[in-house]
């Protein structure tokens, strides 16, 4: 496996697949054609469906067109077999001819590849790449979870997570002083700080819950704005870790290097995922978004609770396994409905998900790694219309 630092990577909104991914095959294939006059490019299925919600044009656009003069063509019912989030880019010279054309595809979390090249296939650095080899790992030899990051990373994976954590907790700051509709013409108001406000007129255990709430929100509507957010492990997702992890250092008082121990647990199991599956909506749906979203933070928060190896992959296996078969169908396009809500509960769910485990001695009959296997089946079963094209499910049927 790969570095976590693909499952975390600090960008904007509101799309690691559609915002994140495009801008950057933008950016390098401007590298490669700086004397270009015109760029065209081409968005092909789930990319095209729903690129305009999701700001792609927006994003190649701002890289492009500074350049030269920059046209998008749109083929929403073109999927091109590699995968669903195809991207033609073409250069050409005074005289139109092509100076280079490069098909390369978002393949989820901001990251890219084609058939000759892949960013899934960098450097590995992880030994083991099933939650299984690892959990043994830690049983036979006393260590955690997070130590196994750390022994495959280096010591600098510290640095790299203070800073994902530092934004995390920005995001949502950010977004509980922010009011206002939020972009796209839904007519959506934030809600983060009326929830934040709300919930601390409550008693403890539902006070506790609706911080939560507010704390999801508040990143997911950070994101649908376009502000600084962390994949974890996509934009769409990115509300989940944050809120969790804000609102038990807020309420446990746990110290930050217990918060960064946490992440690297989290960022393994999603590193699973990723290798294993996808955590790609266009690819898989929701359920390789906001439920592996969720397992991360069930993860995150058992490890804080310290859980044993056990209960942690027994609290990720739950936030999976409940989410299995969840659609990706975004109203219009956008990250909002009903991405935003998602959030909120699988934060919630991911809390619950630790505290069942807690409960147990760890041992249950469906392996984490079962799940992701089963995720990877659902999303090749599920139609096209249930990933991130908004031609089905809830982006078909609600009324504006």
């Amino acid at each position: 496996m790969e570095s976590i630092r693909q499952i975390y990577r600090i960008g904007h909104g509101p799309s690691s697949s559609h915002t994140m991914g495009p801008m950057r095959a933008a950016q390098m294939f401007l590298e490669r054609n700086k004397e270009a006059v015109r760029f065209n490019v081409t968005l092909y299925g789930s990319l095209a469906a729903t690129g305009k919600g999701h700001m792609t044009d927006t994003a190649i656009l701002e890289v492009l067109s500074p350049v030269a003069k920059t046209d998008i063509t749109w083929k929403p019912k073109i999927f091109l077999p590699f995968h669903p989030n195809g991207m033609l880019f073409e250069s050409f010279n005074e005289s139109g001819d092509v100076l280079e054309s490069w098909t390369v595809y978002s393949i989820g979390g901001g990251t890219l590849a084609n058939e000759s090249f892949n960013e899934l296939k960098t450097e590995k650095i992880y030994d083991m790449h099933t939650i299984k080899e690892i959990q043994a790992w830690c049983e036979r030899t006393g260590h955690s979870y997070w130590e196994y990051v750390e022994q495959s990373e280096g010591p600098q994976i510290w640095d790299y997570l203070a800073e994902v954590w530092n934004v995390m907790q920005q995001a949502v700051q950010n977004g509980l002083e922010a009011e206002g509709i939020l972009p796209g013409g839904l007519g959506i108001r934030r809600k983060a700080s009326d929830y934040l406000i709300r919930a601390k007129g409550y008693g403890s255990s539902i006070k506790s819950r609706g911080m939560v709430y507010a704390f999801a929100l508040a990143v997911s509507e950070e994101n649908a704005c376009g502000g600084q957010i962390v994949t974890a492990p996509t934009c769409g997702s990115c509300g989940v870790m944050p809120a969790v992890l804000y609102h038990l250092k807020d309420t446990r008082e746990f110290r930050d290097s217990r918060i960064l121990r946490a992440l690297a647990t989290a960022g393994l199991f999603g590193n699973v995922v990723r290798t294993n599956a996808s955590v790609s909506g266009a690819e898989v749906g929701c359920q390789g978004e906001v439920g592996v979203a969720c397992a991360m933070a069930a993860a995150a928060a058992s490890q804080l609770f310290g859980g044993t190896p056990a209960q942690i992959e027994y609290a990720a296996e739950m936030g999976l396994e409940h989410h299995l078969g969840l659609t990706c169908d975004p109203v219009c396009g956008l990250v909002q409905i009903p991405c935003i809500e998602r959030n909120a509960f699988a934060a919630a769910r991911a809390l619950d998900a630790n505290t069942f485990s807690n409960f147990s001695d760890g041992k249950h009959r469906v392996s984490f790694d079962q799940v992701v296997e089963v995720m990877r089946q659902t999303g090749n079963d599920l139609p096209s219309l249930y990933k991130e094209t908004s031609e089905g499910g809830l982006a078909k049927n609600m009324e504006r």
